[in-house]
């Protein structure tokens, strides 16, 4: 049993407390600067790993000394890069964060190589091994908006592989494509913002239910402090988030998706994944960055 994360792999440069950016040749001190392996396939693997889960991740990252950071800090956490395509000539994706007091976190971003990921890139045969496949980012690794990328995952949900979407963006101009994968996947976990973008609804809950009849049979939308809302056939459930003194934002959606994929794999219900998932981004909200606060994770499984 395993996980195979696909999609989107960032560096993440990050320091806290930014509260705001220095004029002219100005320096302000800050607590802390971090550098991480990110995005929405890379940090989810790292947590999954964190986790104590097998899991190998898939996508595209630049030749260069950027790609060479991500795939040896990956690798350290216990991901297997070994499916990891370089792209000669091409930057690896990379992320600079000024993180707020209150943990909020504007960026300067450049996409980089997740923009030429295709699917003559991906080893469908890893695909083929996984128990869940985690797809992170689609939004933007527009080489996959492929039809015989959208076969080969109904090919391995008919074989049993859950498989789960999660967004990077908000982009409004990204999510029309992004909606194209919902008929070919089990649960989908966008963000608040992301939902009603994508439907049009005027509330969390109708934004669920719409996104439901796309094809998921499990939409579930992230609301921060507010924790989330868990759509199935059966209803909607309100599943509240932990109370945490928040340092920072950044990948705690991420760390939900890998919570989540980690309560499917080890057997739990939909509403016990959650909870699970609920749990690990609390405590990756508790600190700075993606992987933040992962010591002793593994416990939340037993």
């Amino acid at each position: 049993m395993s996980v195979v994360t696909l999609g989107v792999h960032i560096v993440d440069v990050l320091a806290r407390p930014v509260e705001s950016i220095p004029a002219g040749q100005d320096t302000h001190l800050v607590e802390q600067v971090r550098i991480t392996a990110a995005g929405a396939a890379a940090g989810t693997a790292v947590v999954l790993a964190r986790l104590g889960l097998p899991v190998t991740s898939l996508g595209a990252v630049g030749d260069d000394e950027l790609g060479d950071f991500l795939l040896m800090v990956m690798n350290r956490h216990g991901v297997d890069v070994s499916k990891v395509t370089r792209k000669p000539g091409e930057q690896t994706a990379a992320s600079i964060l000024p993180i707020r007091p209150d943990g909020g976190r504007p960026s300067f971003h450049v996409p980089g190589a997740n923009l030429g990921l295709s699917t003559a890139d991906v080893d469908a045969d890893v695909i083929r091994g996984a128990t869940v496949l985690h797809l992170g980012g689609m939004d933007a690794t527009w080489g996959l908006h492929d039809p015989a990328f959208h076969a080969l995952l109904d090919e391995v949900r008919g074989r049993g592989t859950q498989v789960t979407l999660d967004l990077l963006s908000n982009m409004p101009d990204l999510m029309p494509a992004a909606k194209t994968f919902l008929p070919h996947v089990d649960h989908f976990l966008p963000n608040e913002e992301q939902a009603l973008m994508m439907t049009g609804a005027p509330t969390v809950e109708e934004a669920a239910k719409s996104l439901l009849a796309e094809g998921p049979r499990t939409v579930i939308i992230t609301l921060g402090a507010e924790g989330s809302l868990v759509a199935t056939a059966d209803g909607l459930t309100r599943v509240p988030a932990e109370d945490v003194q928040v340092v920072d934002t950044t990948g705690c959606g991420d760390a939900y998706c890998a919570g989540f994929a980690a309560g499917l794999l080890t057997g739990r219900s939909v509403l016990e994944a959650a909870r699970l998932g609920t749990a690990v981004a609390a405590r990756v909200a508790g600190g700075l960055g993606s992987d933040a606060n992962l010591d002793g994770a593994a416990a939340l499984l037993s």
